[in-house]
């Protein structure tokens, strides 16, 4: 039987709702800092080239300027040296893009502690209540943080000790990495990795070990408190850089209501 048309009728319904994980681009976007002497990416912005004017008097359009890595967008595994012989983003398996999400909830624990770090035990308790992760699916982390992304300095939360926001511990890490059959982890923060990752062993292990296992990786995500903990379709449609490590991407999860 057709199943297109069963799609498409419970989307007009809205049996099936579309729900945006997506933040809005603007020059206010946070983006990663990283300290000297590493390079920093560009923020975003707009380059006007004409807006019903003499420039061009029957049309609006711009210039885009940005980094692979700003706003919402996909990590690719050569984003990091330990994937660094495997795809780029415009080579990462549509299979991977169109696929079931998991939701796991620790968002007061966050509240209660910005240094949060998800261990296996967590995902251990979170598969005992809603069963197995999902066969090529992705893991998204609901930590609450996307409450904060209007305001760049809550979102980084930095002091004199360093950025304190949550993630994943380097064990758990791992484990997902390579003892599951996810196919990327997602997260409301600034990118993949906790706060203090820069200091774990190794350094940025969401990164290391996800993306060293061909994995993929999605950042600033939003509107995760409206998935249900299983059963969410996600759809993830970054740009196809050709040789790109990652790219700005808008996110949709379709939630049968």
């Amino acid at each position: 039987m057709p199943l297109l048309p069963d799609l498409l009728e419970a989307l007009a319904t809205g049996r099936i709702e579309v729900v945006d994980l997506t933040a809005p681009l603007t020059e206010s976007t946070p983006i990663l800092r990283l300290p000297e002497p590493f390079a920093n990416t560009t923020p975003f912005r707009l380059e006007q080239l004409s807006r019903y004017d003499d420039a061009g008097p029957g049309w609006y359009w711009n210039d885009i300027h940005t980094g692979e890595h700003t706003g919402t967008h996909l990590d690719a595994p050569v984003h990091w040296i330990t994937g660094k012989d495997g795809p780029d983003v415009s080579q990462v398996p549509l299979g991977t893009l169109v696929a079931p999400a998991a939701v796991l909830d620790v968002s007061q624990r966050v509240a209660a502690d910005p240094d949060f770090l998800l261990e296996v035990s967590d995902v251990r308790a979170w598969q005992a209540e809603h069963g197995a992760l999902p066969d090529g699916g992705w893991l998204l982390l609901r930590t609450g943080w996307d409450e904060r992304a209007a305001d760049a300095e809550r979102f980084h939360n930095a002091d004199d000790t360093g950025s304190h926001t949550p993630g994943v511990s380097t064990e758990c890490a791992r484990w997902l990495a390579e003892r599951t059959p996810l196919a990327g982890l997602g997260v409301e923060t600034v990118g993949t990795d906790a706060g203090a990752a820069a200091g774990f062993d190794p350094p940025f292990p969401c990164h290391h070990y996800f993306l060293g296992a061909g994995k993929c990786g999605l950042t600033q995500l939003r509107n995760l408190a409206r998935l249900p903990a299983t059963g969410a379709l996600l759809v993830v449609a970054p740009l196809p850089i050709v040789g790109g490590s990652g790219s700005p991407a808008r996110v949709l999860a379709l939630v049968q209501r």
